[in-house]
Parts: structure tokens; C-alpha cells; sequence
């Protein structure tokens, strides 16, 4: 079973290795970092995923998250413990927040986006990967409950401590385009992207039903709403203070 999923792997993906969605996402972050930049990494977590890793890439790499794994996060100058929607950090700290695969799980998207306007320097940015709520494995996910996610996860070789409740509140385009307008942050870019059937590798009947969805949504872009990833970057306004954001959030 085993060998026939790898052989479709090198005979359709063979570019493609593991995490190739977080080393996407690392190569857009990497866009946005210098060697004098602060770095927030919004829902950090324990450091578990090896791309997310920037520390000596910036003058200092800050994280947050409610597990408490994050105080000893290898990948961190400094890591504390606190919600998304209150960041212990003072206005306009940081030039670069990212979060990976943390959209998903918020339960009051549009005041974290107020925090992180908040925490940015002016002209800072927001970089985060999220699941596109319209593609299949969102759908299932809001349809299921969390600990059918878990047994899926643990079959992916996701241990069940990291594998969180989603909400999907903050998922597709005219989400994201809502929240930075009434956060107060400017839409940069935003790209939904289909790429190996990752939920779907388990063994090679499904590989082959999901090989054949990613072909469809890649083959037109009218199919762009149903592809996995939504990954964007949203830049605060040079002319907006943080005092301003704050007055607005309240």
C-alpha cells in the first residue's frame, strides 16, 4: 500500500516534499525579513514545525500562544503566553507578524486582526497560511466533530496534543478582505493555492480521487475557490499610528 502511494508521489509530485505548504510559507517570510527586523510569530506554539524557525534571521523573534509549550520554544527569542486577541506587546513593536495555520482557530477574527494592526510598525506586515473554508477538508471539518479531526490527524502522524478546535471565521477572500478593512490594514496579496493531496495520502485510492481534485482546480482559475491554502500578506498604512488602531478597536 505504502509503495504504490510513493510511487504516485514520485510519478505527480516529485517536487513536492514534506511540509511543502510551511516552506512556502517560510520563502514568502523570508521576502519580508532583514537582519534588523522584530519578528512576531502569532500562535507559535512549541516550535514543532522546523520552516517556521527565523530565530538569528532578525533582530529578535517573539512568540505567542495560549499552550504554555511556547515559554520553552526553541525557535524564540521570547515566547509568552496570552491570546491572540490581547498581545502583550507594546504599539508598533513589530515590522513582520506571521502566523501559520492560526486563522482556523480563532474565535473573534477581527479583534487579533486589530491586535496585530495594533503591534506593527507602520508599513510592518502580516503574513499568514490558512486553510481556504471552501475546499473539501474545511468542509468535512466544520461538518465533523473535533475528535474525528484527531483520529484523521493521528493517522497523518499529527499527535492528538496538536491538534486544535477549528472555527474557520477568518478563511476565504471576502473574510480577509472584511477584517483588513475594518482592522485598518491594506490587502497585499492573497493567493489560494492547490498543491499534493496531503489529506488524501493515506492510501492510494484516495490519493488517486485527490490527484485528480488538485488537476480540476488547477486548471482554470474560475476553480481557485476550492483550493486548500489561502496565504496573505497585509501591510499596516505608513500614515497610521497605533494609538489611532487602538482608539478604533474599542
Amino acid at each position: 500500500m505504502t509503495s504504490l502511494v510513493s510511487r504516485i508521489d514520485r510519478a505527480c509530485y516529485p517536487e513536492f516534499m514534506r511540509n511543502w505548504d510551511d516552506q512556502l510559507f517560510r520563502e514568502r517570510i523570508l521576502l519580508h525579513l532583514r537582519p534588523d527586523a522584530t519578528v512576531l510569530d502569532l500562535g507559535a506554539g512549541a516550535g514543532i514545525v522546523e520552516q517556521m524557525n527565523f530565530r538569528g534571521l532578525a533582530r529578535s523573534v517573539c512568540g505567542v500562544d495560549l499552550d504554555p509549550r511556547v515559554v520553552g520554544n526553541p525557535m524564540l527569542d521570547e515566547g509568552r503566553v496570552a491570546n491572540a486577541d490581547g498581545i502583550p506587546y507594546e504599539d508598533g513593536r513589530f515590522d513582520v507578524v506571521f502566523s501559520d495555520n492560526v486563522l482556523e482557530h480563532l474565535d473573534e477574527p477581527l479583534r487579533v486582526f486589530r491586535e496585530v494592526e495594533r503591534v506593527l510598525k507602520p508599513g510592518g506586515v502580516f503574513l499568514f497560511k490558512t486553510p481556504n473554508k471552501w475546499h473539501y477538508m474545511p468542509t468535512i471539518a466544520r461538518l465533523t466533530p473535533h475528535g474525528f479531526h484527531q483520529y484523521v490527524n493521528r493517522l497523518r502522524g499529527r499527535a492528538e496534543v496538536d491538534t486544535f478546535p477549528t472555527r474557520y471565521r477568518a478563511n476565504c477572500l471576502a473574510d480577509v478582505a472584511r477584517l483588513a478593512a475594518d482592522s485598518g490594514l491594506l490587502v497585499e496579496r492573497l493567493d489560494r493555492i492547490e498543491g499534493r493531496p496531503e489529506y488524501l495520502r493515506m492510501m492510494w485510492p484516495t490519493y488517486l480521487v485527490g490527484l485528480a481534485y488538485e488537476r480540476l482546480v488547477n486548471s482554470n482559475e474560475v476553480f481557485a475557490p476550492l483550493r486548500i491554502l489561502l496565504i496573505g500578506c497585509l501591510r499596516k498604512q505608513l500614515g497610521r499610528s497605533s494609538s489611532a488602531s487602538s482608539e478604533e478597536g474599542q
